[in-house]
């Protein structure tokens, strides 16, 4: 894999408010970790939208502050602005590569189900992300779920059908239903599901995960 770099510059919060910041096209965050003191950043907005779409939230990132080398940082954690998507704040975890950490993985799904594709089913995500736990060294970027094992319907792949690497550890329930096929209902099931309150997919199969909106910043970064 790559070494994912970025580069900062060091900022005094008190004297540019967060706003005039991204009207220049940078995005303000702080950086802190296991004995390191945290410190305010700003960041160029398509250098960190960037760094974002290619390590997500579980890869190691080498940080530079004003051209000093801090080291490795994970994005921990991130705002986006509610009306237009755009992000306006940023936090980075300084990481220690001896200690284990927790992060979220993001599943990629890959193929095509012949559940879907030649039985009319239906494809049911139920979760597109697990959280982890694993040395920094031993992050995993994300997961790949290749539909094609989807062959029937009612077929279902879980949590405990993952291929993850011994050294990480995986903290979601292993029952857990990550995507299955359900097969088309009738226009009277469909009637009687929209009186019944919605239920979590993991304990009743066949409702149907809404799906996240899209973040503004990365689609525009990736076009």
């Amino acid at each position: 894999m790559n070494k994912i770099e970025i580069s900062a510059q060091s900022r005094e919060a008190e004297k540019e408010s967060s706003k005039s910041l991204l009207g220049k096209g940078l995005i303000p965050g702080v950086v802190y970790g296991h004995s390191f003191e945290t410190v305010s950043i700003q960041i160029d907005r398509k250098e960190f939208i960037k760094v974002l779409n290619e390590a997500g939230e579980s890869s190691l990132i080498n940080l530079t502050i004003a051209g000093r080398e801090i080291g490795n940082v994970v994005i921990k954690d991130y705002q986006t602005d509610p009306l237009t998507g755009s992000i306006t704040h940023f936090d980075l975890h300084k990481v220690k590569m001896t200690e284990k950490m927790t992060a979220n993985v993001d599943i990629e799904f890959i193929g095509e189900s012949p559940a879907v594709k030649y039985e009319a089913g239906i494809l049911v995500i139920g979760q597109d992300s697990i959280e982890i736990k694993c040395l920094p060294g031993d992050l995993i970027s994300s997961i790949q779920i290749d539909l094609s094992k989807l062959e029937h319907l009612d077929d279902i792949i879980r949590v405990k059908d993952l291929e993850i690497p011994a050294a990480v550890e995986v903290l979601d329930e292993e029952e857990n239903v990550i995507v299955t096929v359900t097969p088309q209902r009738s226009e009277a099931e469909m009637e009687n599901l929209e009186e019944k309150p919605a239920e979590d997919l993991n304990k009743v199969e066949g409702a149907i995960k809404e799906e996240k909106p899209a973040e503004t910043d990365k689609k525009a970064e990736k076009k």
